[in-house]
């Protein structure tokens, strides 16, 4: 059983609640999504793995999950980098926002006070495979072409904050 922190409206924890109960309530709850670019600006995506319980299959950000009582978004963020991509990097905060999506194929709710994380890395990526099917580097204008084409392929979140992100001058 993992716990997860509740929080309200401003992203300021409220108590804790099990995380896929979280899920099926629609209750918020803190979340960081973690967006790594290497030198030539290329952002890495990853696959989610066909285990996850929901999204699984679905192309996202580099990395995302929640923290758990009394953990911070930052060592949180650092905590589950190197559990699903088996490395660390500095990062820096971008921005926090607020989303609720019902998932129809699981049934399950995304309400999560999100804040976005980006960092820069360029070495080899001994991702777990319990966590990540595929790694990607994709430029901003092969990722454009590719949500438009086939939006079907990524989360919603990420979909979501990538175009917070242009909004905010954070990518091309």
């Amino acid at each position: 059983m993992e716990l997860i922190q509740l929080c309200n409206e401003q992203g300021q924890e409220t108590g804790s609640i099990e995380k896929l109960e979280a899920h099926k309530q629609g209750i918020l709850h803190k979340a960081f999504s973690i967006i790594i670019f290497n030198d030539k600006g290329e952002l890495l995506l990853q696959q989610r793995a066909f285990s996850k319980y929901h999204t699984p299959g679905l192309w996202s950000n580099s990395c995302c999950s929640h923290p758990h009582p009394k953990e911070t978004i930052e060592a949180a963020a650092h905590r589950r980098l190197v559990e699903e991509l088996g490395f660390d990097t500095p990062l820096k905060e971008a921005f926090s926002f607020v989303y609720k999506f019902y998932d129809e194929a699981s049934k399950l709710w995304e309400h999560e006070h999100d804040t976005v994380f980006t960092g820069v890395y360029n070495s080899f990526i001994p991702f777990n495979l319990e966590e990540v099917n595929a790694i990607k580097w994709v430029t901003t204008k092969a990722l454009d072409e590719w949500m438009e084409n086939k939006p079907e392929d990524f989360t919603y979140w990420f979909m979501v904050f990538y175009a917070k992100m242009k909004e905010k001058g954070l990518v091309g």
